[in-house]
């Protein structure tokens, strides 16, 4: 419901400030624009969708794969404890454990392609346990929201734009983007157990969240000692092998089970194509809406009226200048990409606002994006309270960007 009306609010406020344009400034290109960019989009929605058929279906056989192999299983018996107390609403032992941790461990190593999948297979997990069809779960609220905060362990391909755009040290956002990141999960964790009233102060819960933070200061103590070049051939080393060690073991798992492997790929796989298509309106709505928001003007209209705010408060207005890459990252992941480029080519990727832009592009994941995409490729059409712990969490992302972006670089 909350996704309507944010849609319907894309083209009706684009609609009124282009035709304020049009009659009382003689913008005869606004118009044009807007239509412009519904083709472009739509286009592109299908692009990204035919694009995934591939991976869908190379991760859903995989997927399958492990399954069948009992590693799915031993997953989900691994997390029970934690996951009884996050996912209430689960039952214990239940496979879809397995899925949800390997697309959080997918995310955390900025491995997008392999993420996608593992999360929608995790959603149709959660709908099979759904039994009003239409409306969200507690636990696929819980799973999305986590999802969109974006945690972030290896943020390999910021890096790699900030050395192609000339930075002097380009892992330089490294720490304040896993430390933003951190706090933006965190957010959303919290925000959400308060919605579906889960008790967080329990024992496994609070070792959980000790361990992490560990964790955490760990990863950023052994990488935060090598040099730009080391940390991006471990990062990239890392994630890959990663990926293959699990596409191996799933086999290896299987051929130990004595099942057909390559008859459980086939099974599993067959369900990429007929998930890529499913999604195909739900992008297409989505990228449009927010395409003609952004070229209608409006966009240009909340930071100019940002700015003013802060500026009459007295406050620093330094951060304005790269708050497009924040407010574009819950729309359009695609957007916030090119406005985080834009504005490294505008400033400098040393200045501040280069270095922000960096930051909040990695801070969180595209909230409505996802939310589209994987409610839809299940056809959930009332999503509750997902949208505002989602755009909570991505707030506490933006809040804490700032902070820390004027902490490290101002």
């Amino acid at each position: 419901m909350v996704l309507n009306y944010i849609w319907i609010a894309f083209f009706l406020v684009s609609f009124v400030i282009a035709l304020v344009k049009l009659v009382f400034m003689g913008d005869v290109t606004v118009f044009p624009a807007m239509m412009d960019s519904t083709f472009e989009n739509s286009k592109t929605a299908f692009e990204i969708s035919l694009g995934l058929t591939g991976v869908l279906t190379l991760w859903m056989g995989i997927m399958k794969v492990g399954e069948k192999g009992g590693v799915v299983n031993a997953f989900a018996r691994l997390l029970s404890p934690v996951f009884v107390k996050l996912f209430p609403d689960i039952p214990k032992g239940h496979p879809v454990s397995g899925s949800i941790f390997m697309n959080f461990a997918a995310n955390m190593l900025g491995l997008d392609n392999a993420a996608t999948p593992l999360g929608l297979k995790a959603m149709e997990q959660l709908q099979e346990l759904n039994p009003k069809k239409d409306t969200a779960t507690n636990p696929m609220i819980m799973f999305l929201v986590l999802n969109t905060s974006g945690l972030t362990i290896i943020p390999v391909s910021i890096m790699v734009y900030r050395a192609q755009l000339g930075a002097a040290q380009p892992t330089d956002v490294f720490i304040p983007i896993l430390l933003v990141t951190f706090f933006s999960t965190l957010a959303g964790l919290v925000v959400t157990s308060i919605y579906q009233r889960i008790n967080l102060l329990n024992r496994t819960m609070l070792l959980t969240i000790g361990g992490l933070c560990l964790f955490v200061a760990a990863v950023i103590w052994g990488l935060g000692r090598m040099d730009k070049e080391q940390m991006n051939v471990v990062s990239t080393t890392v994630a890959n092998t990663l990926l293959m060690t699990i596409i191996v073991g799933f086999i290896a798992a299987g051929v130990r089970k004595r099942i057909n492997v390559y008859d459980s790929f086939i099974e599993g796989a067959k369900g990429g194509f007929d998930t890529a298509v499913r999604i195909i309106p739900y992008l297409v709505a989505i990228l449009v809406g927010i395409g003609v928001f952004r070229a209608s003007g409006a966009m240009d209209m909340v930071i100019s009226g940002i700015r003013w705010t802060v500026d009459a408060c007295g406050a620093n207005t330094d951060f304005v200048e790269a708050l497009p890459t924040a407010l574009m990252k819950p729309l359009s992941g695609s957007g916030a990409r090119g406005m985080m480029v834009d504005a490294m080519t505008q400033h400098g990727a040393d200045s501040f606002v280069g270095r922000l832009s960096c930051i909040f592009q990695g801070s969180t994941d595209t909230t409505f994006y996802v939310l589209a995409v994987y409610f839809g490729s299940i056809g959930v059409r009332h999503t509750r309270h997902a949208v505002t712990c989602g755009l909570l969490a991505d707030l506490a992302g933006i809040l804490a960007a700032i902070a820390i972006g004027y902490m490290f670089f101002n």
